[in-house]
């Protein structure tokens, strides 16, 4: 008996031991290193990159290879685009247990960037939707850059002719979260109510829009000095959440769309209708180690045991979701909200003023 008891006592220190080392591995940062010495000859751009983790200060812009479009491929020359929370987690490499596939100590791929909006410049021998001098927007890693190259059949499509490079550039990644959140993960129907908490930021206020356009009655929680923005996006009902909780009110709804995690899904279930549903996007990064995911866990965990339908989801970026956006875009029912645009040369302003959790709208980069 003794001797299991020591069997079993050396296994649980080891497994502490490697925990330990593990958890040491996954949190060193390595020192910012150089850029690579490009051969002489080489085609370049410019491009935001960081080759450490750290704050916005760690971005700097380098001179990388210029790409080519082959095959299928668009080379579509940048005029915007936007900075997404996703940029600043993995400029921190936060939550950690990113790294595993970001990068150990350092990023593998110090590239930053999805949303753009731009100019076809050259197109592969391939190609049949796009010519040289289409206006387009869509998504690609990187597209913090002069220029990006992207697969005809991939995250590519043409801009509506109502909406700026600036704005088109800021949809992506927030106008597809609110899409899905909404459409695929909240079945959101019409003449249904739905809350929308974090109402004049970058997902929410491709949400109010996009709930609007699909018949819905909304309501958007923000602060009282965005009040007038949410309203003017086709908010039926603002919430000041810094006068009213409005987890306390009387008012049932079909969907919540969370944003922000600032109250306990008990809250929100108080105010959701017997069929109603919480689907939450985001949620505070206090967490070090796994950041907004430790909503996401204890959602998944408390599902089971709800009369309610929780959720927490990671959008995906389709072609079809991007032109179901566009429609919307061309038709007049989704104009995005552009904060404040920054020239390229100031990538790590733009990055540390989206950390600020302030922004009304997108925070876009520009590029002549």
């Amino acid at each position: 008996m003794k001797l299991r008891y020591k069997i079993l006592g050396g296994l649980a220190a080891m497994l502490a031991a490697a925990t330990i080392a593990f958890g040491l591995v996954l949190s060193h940062d390595s020192p910012c290193a150089e850029a690579p010495v490009l051969p002489v000859g080489t085609e370049t751009m410019q491009a935001a990159a960081h080759r450490c983790y750290g704050p916005p200060d760690v971005v700097k812009l380098e001179s990388i290879e210029k790409p080519t479009a082959i095959d299928d491929q668009v080379l579509v020359r940048v005029r915007a685009a936007a900075v997404n929370p996703l940029d600043w987690h993995y400029l921190r490499g936060e939550p950690l247990i990113m790294r595993l596939s970001t990068g150990f100590g350092a990023p593998e791929d110090g590239r930053l960037g999805v949303d753009f909006a731009g100019v076809v410049e050259a197109v592969g021998p391939q190609v049949t939707n796009f010519k040289p001098g289409d206006e387009v927007f869509g998504g690609r890693s990187g597209a913090l850059a002069e220029y990006v190259v992207v697969s005809q059949s991939r995250n590519l499509l043409h801009k509506p002719a109502n909406i700026s490079f600036e704005q088109a550039g800021s949809v992506a990644i927030a106008g597809v979260t609110a899409l899905q959140a909404l459409r695929d993960r909240g079945r959101l129907q019409a003449g249904q109510r739905v809350l929308i908490n974090g109402a004049s930021g970058g997902v929410g206020t491709f949400a109010v829009q996009i709930a609007r356009s699909m018949g819905a009655q909304v309501t958007g929680v923000c602060s009282g000095r965005n009040a007038e923005l949410v309203r003017s996006l086709g908010a039926d009902q603002v919430i000041d959440y810094t006068q009213t909780d409005f987890t306390e009110g009387e008012q049932r709804y079909d969907l919540i769309v969370d944003m922000v995690g600032n109250h306990a899904l008990s809250r929100l279930e108080r105010v959701l209708t017997e069929q109603g549903s919480v689907v939450i996007v985001g949620g505070p990064s206090s967490n070090r180690w796994i950041g907004p995911l430790s909503g996401a866990l204890w959602a998944e965990m408390r599902a089971p045991f709800s009369s309610h339908e929780i959720g927490f989801m990671l959008a995906e970026l389709k072609p079809a979701d991007l032109q179901a956006l566009a429609d919307l875009m061309q038709n007049g029912q989704l104009t995005p909200v552009i904060d404040r645009s920054f020239p390229l040369v100031e990538v790590a302003e733009a990055l540390r003023y989206l950390e600020t959790g302030r922004a009304r709208g997108k925070v876009v980069v520009t590029l002549d």
